[in-house]
């Protein structure tokens, strides 16, 4: 039979975190750090592991080639991220390479970064796609000779259709009108000129 004690062992609720660095930290930073979470009653410290030097760390992109270094964390009493922050500035550490997310939205972003990687993986190699038809491999054919050498630009389709009822005839236009070869003005024929002192035969 269980005690009470054992009862309140089970049920008694940790905290767990991952504290992440980016880049170098002085010499005993880890060691110094941890020292002061006695504030959350510690219930468990990992030893920290390092990331090789990657070219944009996820979790850092103001930071790139850098390595990270992290660790996780139990606390009997929850933590928040500005109090890490402020216990590492207060050791000499840049805050902004400091971050603490929780252990399991740490872990659900590892998973889904490399699900993303195994779906994206050969994608090129290892396709689904049908085999092209006789249209798309004439299509492929037709646009693989340039831009200036199709069959459209070639006027090698025609429109020429026949209408119900028969074709309309062409209109006529101002063009097709006959064109006259003589002036109107070599019609018109002059009065005699009036009798003048000048001009006495008219």
């Amino acid at each position: 039979m269980k005690t009470f004690q054992d009862y309140l062992v089970e049920s008694a609720r940790t905290y767990d975190y991952r504290i992440k660095i980016v880049g170098d930290t002085p010499n005993n930073f880890i060691k110094e750090l941890t020292s002061k979470f006695d504030q959350f009653d510690p219930v468990s410290v990992s030893s920290p592991k390092t990331t090789p030097i990657q070219k944009q760390p996820a979790d850092f992109p103001g930071f790139p080639n850098e390595s990270v270094t992290f660790f996780d964390v139990s606390f009997t009493y929850p933590a928040i991220e500005p109090q890490i922050k402020q216990l590492a500035q207060l050791l000499g550490v840049d805050p902004n390479r400091v971050i603490m997310p929780t252990q399991k939205y740490d872990e659900s972003n590892e998973t889904i970064a490399k699900d993303i990687e195994d779906q994206n993986k050969d994608l090129l190699a290892d396709t689904d796609f049908p085999a092209p038809d006789k249209a798309q491999k004439a299509a492929s054919k037709d646009y693989a000779t340039g831009p200036y050498d199709h069959a459209v630009l070639k006027n090698a389709y025609r429109s020429d259709f026949t209408v119900a009822g028969g074709k309309t005839p062409v209109p006529e236009t101002t063009n097709d009108l006959p064109m006259g070869t003589k002036s109107p003005m070599s019609t018109i024929k002059r009065p005699a000129r009036p009798l003048t002192g000048r001009n006495p035969r008219g």
